[in-house]
């Protein structure tokens, strides 16, 4: 067993990919509705070296009336983190909870912004609980008899 004490460290954080769209323009914004929002979270985690780690959030964000689509706003936020020195056991809740919910607050702004650049009320996203997400994952892959593997 080793003395080393465990490191944890963000070594950058950006803006991996961003997409918007807004097919129906310039007439969706002559529209009085208020459309309806959907969200979708997904987080991705990949070994980019000894000790380095590169997470990925990505953020969707769909904005229609009916079938009326407003906006479509897709971001990946990344980060690299350094981790050394952490049980193995430690390492997929770290990667799974902990980093998402570092890059989290930065996806949450990049969306903001995009759609306010866009032209519309800026959207501000509800927390994520990204520790239930994953005990839901874990909870899930073990009636299917399987396990979340890491990339």
């Amino acid at each position: 067993m080793s003395d080393e004490q465990p490191v944890f460290s963000i070594e950058k954080i950006y803006v991996k990919d961003l997409s918007i769209e807004v097919p129906n323009a310039p007439q969706i914004f002559l529209e009085r509705e208020t459309p309806s929002i959907e969200v979708q979270i997904q987080s991705t985690a990949n070994t980019i070296g000894d000790g380095m780690y590169e997470v990925a959030l990505t953020v969707g964000v769909n904005a229609k009336e009916g079938e009326k689509v407003f906006f479509l706003v897709e971001v990946v936020k990344a980060g690299i983190f350094q981790i050394r020195n952490v049980p193995e056991e430690d390492m997929e809740p770290i990667l799974a909870v902990a980093c998402p919910n570092i890059l989290f607050p930065y996806a949450r702004e990049t969306v903001s912004d995009a759609i306010n650049r866009a032209g519309f009320p800026p959207v501000i996203l509800a927390p994520v609980n990204f520790e239930s997400l994953y005990q839901q994952r874990l909870a899930e892959a073990e009636q299917g008899e399987s396990r979340i593997q890491l990339q």
